[in-house]
């Protein structure tokens, strides 16, 4: 039996914007080695289409949207569920709480919806008092009408369940595994510090570069990220940069074999996310082996499972625990495997992918099967005990 699933949400397919880009990159492929026709929604110019790495089987559609920091979400979001209620999928994988507000036209149209609610949108400080109304009512909107939910984390889903009454899948991301990469030029094993974030306050951004300034002092520091608007941040990265000889700042950096070397070589990586869930990077950098220097948050306690390097969202304690690791050879090695064997059990996409096609399998004739559909909280909950149950 054919099987169609539309992708709704990121910026499309090859991109490398951010986590649910590089989810759709691994979930997307192996759908289709599933048996399924996969059509990712995106943005025109937001992919990297001469990817070598592209899967020619997945389908690309553009839509049209508003392309800006607070309405491209939601203007790019409606234009693909317009799209795909011609199209009629038989159930749609939808990313981002912002597009709950359009999951009743495909409920409408009979097209069942699991939606990955991705982290606490509505407390991240970047957003204004408007954006957060709107993210917390989006939602609303996803708790009352999609189909089966996804939570990246056990914090994530216990939120979830109290705030909005819906039960929800747990699927984290995964990593990747490389083997032995080459250093990035300029830089030696083992002896600089690295910070991989978009820069927004909930990040601790300015926190760690604060804390850089007297770093640098001793070791090099690698920034890697922007705000991709401009902004104070990237203003104080570029200072960092020109002012210290021992600091560079790469900017948003798209090559996933950089990346990898730079988290593999790391003395070691601070990541300050602070409301995200599951946080891509942070499970990618545990891959690669990085010695890991987190903020303190239920989040990243849960990811880790390991309290020793994890501190408050302050300048001080950023530079003490970032220097004992950085100089202290036994503890960075220890944290590398213990990072790398954690991720390796917990985090791996073959498990994440299998149990999204799970999640998607499982919707399939769901609106068929009811002559009136369920609420869409009783479809989330015998979903969830299947698949939380493996």
């Amino acid at each position: 039996m054919s099987k169609s699933v539309a992708i709704i949400g990121t910026r499309g397919y090859p991109s490398y914007y951010g986590g649910f880009e590089t989810a759709v990159r691994k979930i997307a492929p192996y759908l289709v080695d599933c048996g399924w026709d996969v059509n990712v929604y995106g943005r025109a110019g937001a992919t990297k289409d001469s990817d070598p790495t592209r899967d020619r089987r997945v389908r690309s559609t553009t839509t049209l949207g508003l392309e800006n920091k607070s309405l491209s979400t939601l203007t790019f979001g409606l234009t693909s569920v317009l799209h795909s209620m011609f199209a009629k999928p038989d159930v749609a994988l939808v990313m981002n709480v912002a597009n709950g507000f359009w999951l009743p036209l495909l409920r409408l149209r009979g097209i069942p919806s699991v939606v990955n609610v991705d982290g606490i949108e509505w407390e991240r400080a970047k957003w204004g008092a408007l954006a957060k109304f709107v993210f917390k009512l989006g939602a609303r909107f996803t708790a009352r009408f999609g189909t089966v939910l996804v939570s990246d984390s056990v914090e994530i889903q216990r939120r979830w369940k109290t705030e909005f009454g819906r039960d929800s899948v747990f699927i984290p991301y995964g990593g990747d595994f490389p083997g032995q990469i080459d250093i990035h030029p300029g830089l030696e094993h083992g002896k600089y510090v690295l910070m991989v974030a978009r820069f927004v306050p909930e990040n601790t951004v300015a926190e760690f570069f604060a804390a850089a300034e007297r770093i640098a002092e001793d070791h090099p520091v690698v920034i890697v990220g922007s705000s991709g608007y401009g902004g104070e941040l990237d203003a104080r990265a570029a200072d960092l940069s020109n002012c210290h000889s021992n600091v560079s700042w790469l900017g948003h950096v798209s090559d996933d074999q950089k990346l990898m070397s730079l988290w593999q070589h790391a003395g070691a990586y601070f990541h300050g996310h602070s409301v995200g869930g599951t946080n891509p990077a942070l499970v990618q950098a545990m891959a690669c082996g990085a010695p890991v220097v987190a903020r303190r948050t239920p989040y990243n306690i849960e990811v880790l499972a390991n309290e020793a390097f994890l501190v408050e969202s302050d300048p001080v304690a950023i530079e003490a625990a970032v220097r004992l690791m950085v100089t202290d050879s036994v503890a960075r090695a220890e944290a590398s495997s213990a990072n790398r064997k954690r991720a390796q059990e917990h985090y791996n996409w073959p498990s994440v992918c299998g149990r999204y096609e799970k999640a998607l399998r499982e919707m399939l004739g769901f609106f068929d099967r009811k002559k009136s559909p369920m609420h869409p909280a009783e479809a989330t909950a015998g979903t969830a005990s299947r698949i939380n149950g493996e």
